[in-house]
């Protein structure tokens, strides 16, 4: 299993020979590829799941939300006694 981290399709890029998406991450927007999914079409307002810079999975709404609170909780850690 790789740590993969949500993000929303904006447009795919020109060029590239279709392999290139610009895709929202927490509020920054990025370059990533999309060439590893070539069984999959890709249109503004879908949601991705990106390791390394690549889409590895297309996904929903709500597996977006599930990858993104896995990630929250990993970041936590356990609390400091007496907190």
């Amino acid at each position: 299993m790789c740590l993969g981290i949500p993000g929303q399709v904006i447009r795919t890029l020109e060029g590239y020979e279709g392999q290139l998406a610009l895709v929202e991450v927490a509020g920054d927007q990025r370059r990533v590829n999309i060439g590893m999914l070539p069984e999959e079409t890709f249109e503004p307002g879908d949601w991705v799941i990106i390791h390394m810079g690549f889409a590895v999975e297309k996904t929903d709404r709500a597996g977006a939300e599930q990858a993104l609170a896995g990630l929250e909780l990993m970041g936590r850690g356990p609390s400091p006694e007496g907190s």
